[in-house]
C-alpha cells in the first residue's frame, strides 16, 4: 500500500507541470481521459460489481443506488469530462485591472489551487467529476473515497491517469488514496503546505470531522436539511409537482427535500392532497411511498408517522419527509433559520411580496422561489459538473465550478518603477 504522504507528495510534485500547460493541452488531456474511462468500462464495471455485493448487507437500497455504475452511467461520467473540456478555461482570466499613476499595470488573475484534496463516500462517479473540474481548473487532486467504493474509484482514476499519461501529462495529477481508514483523512486534513484545499463531501460526520480537525483550508460541504414551504397563495397543483420531484427524483442526494412548511390556512385541503400524491398514488403506481413524519397538527389531518424533535434536523437521505405546520412567512423563515444546514430551500407562492421576503431573509446557498431545490446543481446551474456545494460564504457559495476551484494572485507589470 502506498502511503498516503507520498501520493499527496506525488500529486504536488506534479502540479507545476499542469499549470504550464494552457487550454488546448488540457482539453486533450480531459478528452483522452474520457476516453479512457469508456475503453475500461468493464473493468470498471467488474470492480463496481464487487463493490455492490459487499455491500449489500450493510446498506439499503437507495445507497446501493448511489453506488452502483452502468454502462449508462459510464458513458454519463465520460461525456460529463467532455462536458468540462468543453467550458471556458477559468485559469489566466482577468478579475479586474488597474493602470496606476506611475505606470505600474496591476492585474488580478485567476490562478490554479495547487492541490486539491476532495474526502468523499459512496459515489463513484464522483471520482471522475472531481478529476475532471480539478485537471481543467489547474491543479492535481488527490482522491479519498470510502472503502465502500475502492475498488470502483481505483479502476476509474487508473483509467483517467492513464488518459493524461496518454495527453503527455502525469498521471501522479489524479492521485487515489489507498488507505480507507480514518488514519488516512487526517492525514489529508493536516498536509500542511502540500494541500491547498480539501473538500469533503458526504455526511454530517464527514463534514464536522473535516472543520474540527483540518489544518489545511476546507470548504463545508453538502449537507443538506432543504425546506420547502408552501405559502397559504401557493398554486397546489404546481406545489405537489414540485414537492414530488424535490423529494422522490433522487432522494439519496443533498439537494433532495427533506423538510415540508406547509401555511395553516391551507392545511385542511393541502395536506390530503400531499399524501394522496407522496403516499398512496406511489403505492398504486409501484413507486416507493413516501413516508411522512408529521407533527401534532398535521397529524390531526392526515394519518402518517407522528415527528420527533430530531426529524426536523435530519438529513433522511431516503423517502422519508418531516412536515410541520407553520402560521406565517415568517414562522417559516424563522424554523428554517433555526434547523437549515444553509443549502437550499424554496417558497412556493403566488404572493410577491412573501416570495421577496422570503429570499431576503433565507440565508441559504440557493433559495428558490416556485421550483424544485433538486436544481442546486452545477450542471443545472450552467457551470459543468461541480465538485460540491459549499454551505459556508467564504471562500466559495453553492455549486462549485471551475471558478470557484481557482484562487488568484496580483501580476504587477512594470517599466522600471521605485518606491
Amino acid at each position: 500500500m502506498t502511503p498516503t504522504i507520498d501520493i499527496i507528495k506525488a500529486a504536488k510534485a506534479a502540479a507545476p507541470q499542469l499549470a504550464w500547460a494552457g487550454s488546448a493541452q488540457k482539453n486533450r488531456a480531459l478528452l483522452s481521459m474520457a476516453d479512457a474511462l469508456e475503453y475500461a468500462a468493464n473493468e470498471i464495471l467488474a470492480a463496481n460489481a464487487q463493490d455492490v455485493e459487499a455491500s449489500r448487507e450493510k446498506y439499503g437500497p437507495v445507497m446501493i443506488d448511489r453506488l452502483s455504475l452502468s454502462p449508462a452511467r459510464i458513458k454519463g461520467m465520460a461525456d460529463g469530462i467532455r462536458e468540462v473540456a468543453a467550458l471556458e478555461d477559468p485559469v489566466g482570466r482577468v478579475l479586474s485591472r488597474v493602470e496606476r499613476p506611475n505606470g505600474l499595470v496591476i492585474e488580478k488573475t485567476a490562478v490554479p489551487m495547487g492541490v486539491i484534496a476532495i474526502i468523499y463516500e459512496s459515489r463513484p462517479n464522483v471520482t471522475s467529476d472531481a478529476a475532471a473540474l480539478a485537471i481543467k481548473a489547474g491543479s492535481a487532486v488527490v482522491l479519498r473515497g470510502g472503502k465502500e467504493s475502492y475498488r470502483s474509484n481505483r479502476a476509474i482514476a487508473d483509467a483517467l491517469a492513464e488518459g493524461l499519461e496518454n495527453a503527455g501529462l502525469p498521471g501522479q495529477l489524479v492521485g487515489l488514496v489507498e488507505d480507507t481508514t480514518r488514519a488516512s483523512a487526517a492525514e489529508i486534513m493536516t498536509a500542511e503546505g502540500l494541500v491547498d484545499l480539501l473538500i469533503p463531501r458526504g455526511g454530517a460526520g464527514l463534514i464536522r470531522s473535516c472543520k474540527e480537525n483540518a489544518k489545511v483550508p476546507c470548504i463545508e460541504t453538502g449537507t443538506g436539511i432543504c425546506h420547502i414551504f408552501v405559502d397559504e397563495t401557493a398554486d397546489q397543483a404546481k406545489a405537489l409537482d414540485i414537492i414530488e420531484n424535490a423529494k422522490t427524483s433522487r432522494p439519496s442526494v443533498c439537494n433532495a427535500e427533506e423538510v415540508l412548511l406547509v401555511h395553516r390556512a391551507v392545511t385542511a385541503e393541502f395536506l390530503p392532497k400531499l399524501k394522496a400524491r407522496l403516499v398512496d398514488e406511489r403505492v398504486t403506481s409501484a413507486c416507493t411511498p413516501v413516508e411522512l413524519r408529521l407533527d401534532e397538527e398535521a397529524a390531526a389531518i392526515i394519518p402518517g408517522t407522528p415527528a420527533g424533535p430530531e426529524d426536523f434536523d435530519t438529513e433522511f437521505l431516503d423517502y422519508i419527509l418531516a412536515v410541520k405546520i407553520v402560521g406565517s412567512a415568517d414562522e417559516a423563515i424563522a424554523h428554517i433559520a433555526a434547523h437549515s444546514t444553509h443549502h437550499s430551500e424554496a417558497i412556493l407562492t403566488e404572493d410577491a411580496e412573501n416570495a421577496e421576503r422570503f429570499t431576503r431573509l433565507v440565508d441559504s446557498a440557493a433559495v428558490y422561489v416556485n421550483a424544485s431545490t433538486r436544481f442546486t446543481d452545477g450542471g443545472e446551474f450552467g457551470l459543468g459538473c461541480e465538485m460540491g456545494i459549499s454551505t459556508q460564504k467564504l471562500h466559495a457559495r453553492g455549486p462549485m465550478g471551475l471558478a470557484e476551484l481557482c484562487t488568484y494572485k496580483y501580476i504587477v507589470r512594470g517599466t522600471g518603477q521605485i518606491r
